[in-house]
């Protein structure tokens, strides 16, 4: 039985799957993450989507075989890693690929391998292009590259997003709302809209939630995440800036979209990407059955896909 984040967790793993807690340290604090498998090799990197956090790795990473390195961090803000200093903002899908960079060269990697759901999977494909000689192969699931927003999307929600920031950086401890640990899962399966079980809600919220800290007036648990990350879209890009990224990409590619998975405003965008990527490298792109978090919510559906693809390339 081991605590993590206040939280008595018995974990039923399969013979021989193991996994450990994490930390890598970063200027402004630490990166946490589980490191599934062996650690004696390079491992295959895992990053979440917005706002969840290394847990959503949790179902799938155990189906793939034994000896598959498998290293899931929290991003900033996000689970147990450190949010950032007050003053910073949040722009997720260019700062996590700093990130990345930084873990690289902490660990002194070479060519690694990514896979991310969501936000990263985006990051996945942002970090391929900005490296393309680093990197052999990426797996990004239900999403093809950054959200793309029109223009007129963007300049009309700049100045909204400004003062949400400053609101939200001046939020202290006793601003924080707190709630018995069922009604906080409540909110968090009315928040997904019936992308993720309130089962697989409890699994998020291991490394998403904690007791509230003794100074604090109030009882229950809190979100652990920055509520500033709510606020983290202030720098989208145009389809024309996704497909010019497409356009550096080098190393083999699989893209597993969920039906219906998430509802994308543009899904000619997603599919636009996914066309220009066949263009400069190889692409596998899979339609399978499920919600957006169906690397969660259905792990078996796209677990022979992606060991498939590990062996392959």
């Amino acid at each position: 039985m081991a605590e993590v984040n206040g939280h008595q967790i018995k974990e039923n793993l399969p013979p021989g799957v193991q996994v450990e807690e994490v930390e890598i340290p970063v200027p402004w604090g630490h990166v946490s993450g589980r490191w599934w498998g062996p650690k004696d090799q390079q491992p295959l990197i895992a990053i979440h989507g917005w706002q969840d956090n290394a847990g959503t790795w949790d179902n799938l990473v155990p189906l793939l075989p034994v000896n598959t390195s498998v290293l899931c961090i929290d991003l900033p803000g996000h689970g147990l890693s450190s949010h950032y200093p007050k003053g910073m903002l949040y722009y997720i899908f260019w700062d996590g690929i700093v990130l990345l960079r930084r873990i690289v060269k902490h660990f002194k990697w070479k060519k690694v391998s990514l896979m991310g759901h969501s936000l990263g999977g985006a990051l996945s494909f942002m970090y391929a292009a900005s490296f393309p000689n680093d990197v052999d192969r990426i797996i990004c699931i239900d999403i093809a590259s950054p959200a793309v927003r029109e223009p007129a999307h963007m300049v009309n929600t700049t100045g909204g997003g400004i003062d949400k920031t400053l609101q939200y950086e001046n939020l202290t401890d006793e601003d924080a709302p707190c709630y018995e640990y069922d009604e906080m899962i409540d909110i968090v399966v009315d928040a997904y809209k019936g992308s993720v079980s309130k089962e697989n809600c409890k699994i998020l919220m291991k490394r998403g939630m904690a007791p509230s800290p003794p100074q604090s007036k109030k009882e229950g648990y809190y979100f652990k995440r920055d509520p500033r990350l709510k606020v983290s879209g202030l720098a989208m890009m145009s389809i024309e800036t996704a497909l010019e990224y497409a356009n550096k990409l080098k190393c083999k590619v699989l893209n597993i979209r969920a039906l219906p998975g998430q509802k994308w405003e543009r899904l000619d965008y997603y599919l636009n990407v996914i066309e220009k990527l066949k263009e400069v490298t190889e692409v596998k792109y899979v339609e399978v059955e499920g919600t957006h978090h169906v690397q969660l919510e259905s792990p078996d559906k796209i677990a022979s896909i992606i060991e498939e693809f590990l062996e392959e390339y």
